[in-house]
């Protein structure tokens, strides 16, 4: 059978008062106005049809009545306060972070989390796209993709993807005489180069090729650079894991497939301890999946 109640706000206003004996004090405590808590008070009063304080010159006292009804409401509050605190952290341990940085998260993992979400439509999933090192025991953040060399002490890392450089380009680029069959056909092309002019000159020193690679303008983020080889703007210096899908539905081809391994790779990053929750486990079980499929589509090395 559904019980009327009294109004909440009457209730919390009634027992601050009569805890702290002072409505000046609840008023504080409740961030209202002395008056407020007092007409509620009388509200309540009014409710339940007899006192609860005995107003004195000096100090303001509950009624017996008033007495053993406050310490129930404060039962009541508490036990509201613990069962909100409790489903709060159910839905915490329902919500994962991971960090990684924005060309991973553009290219490789917001494309594909779409799969993750169908499977798991319970985990929310926040995506912290950054370059800078986070703390994992420190911050708000559960799991890292890192690009590196693997080596983060008191931490697990386990090997996603190989990043071996390939030059890439739109097929519209590379027609007719600006065909590109050997590495030397490059001097015909404008370089593209993504954070670092490094990356054209340690590829083309591998293929013994003197060419100017300085030339072509420097993009300091992933996704722009891969955007404008799509679009034709010139011949890119770009990680293959990163343009798996360019390379798959045909907006950008690698002519010269033979790839520079630079020993570093894309590490999954995380406490031991964290694998005690179950969001993160189905995460990173459906990530090691991925990878796993996506190495036996183009070639590549997963774990």
């Amino acid at each position: 059978m559904k019980q009327k109640l009294p109004p909440l706000n009457a209730l919390r206003a009634f027992e601050a008062s009569a805890r702290l004996m002072s409505v000046q004090q609840a008023a504080r405590e409740l961030n209202v106005t002395p008056s407020a808590v007092s007409q509620q008070v009388r509200n309540l009063e009014r409710w339940v049809g007899f006192a609860l304080l005995e107003r004195g010159t000096r100090r303001l006292q509950p009624t017996t009545q008033g007495r053993a009804y406050q310490g129930a409401l404060a039962t009541a509050f508490e036990q509201i306060a613990e069962a909100t605190a409790s489903l709060s952290a159910g839905r915490a341990s329902r919500s994962i972070c991971i960090t990684c940085t924005p060309g991973f998260a553009v290219q490789w993992l917001v494309p594909r989390l779409q799969r993750f979400q169908d499977q798991h439509p319970e985990i929310d999933v926040r995506i912290d796209a950054s370059a800078r090192l986070v703390d994992l025991r420190a911050e708000d953040v559960d799991l890292a993709v890192r690009h590196g060399l693997g080596r983060y002490p008191g931490l697990v890392s386990e090997k996603l993807l190989d990043d071996d450089l390939v030059p890439a380009a739109s097929p519209r680029l590379l027609t007719g005489r600006s065909r590109v069959r050997v590495p030397a056909d490059l001097i015909r092309h404008r370089l593209l180069h993504i954070e670092t002019r490094d990356d054209w000159r340690l590829w083309l020193s591998a293929q013994g090729v003197d060419i100017d690679w300085r030339r072509g303008p420097l993009l300091v983020d992933t996704a722009i650079g891969i955007q404008a080889a799509v679009a034709g703007k010139g011949v890119i210096m770009v990680r293959k894991s990163l343009v798996a899908d360019e390379l798959a539905n045909g907006r950008l081809v690698a002519p010269l497939p033979q790839g520079l391994a630079t020993g570093t790779a894309y590490f999954l990053v995380y406490p031991p301890e964290r694998m005690s929750q179950a969001p993160l486990r189905a995460f990173r079980a459906w990530l090691l999946k991925e990878v796993g499929q996506r190495a036996a589509e183009f070639g590549g090395t997963a774990i």
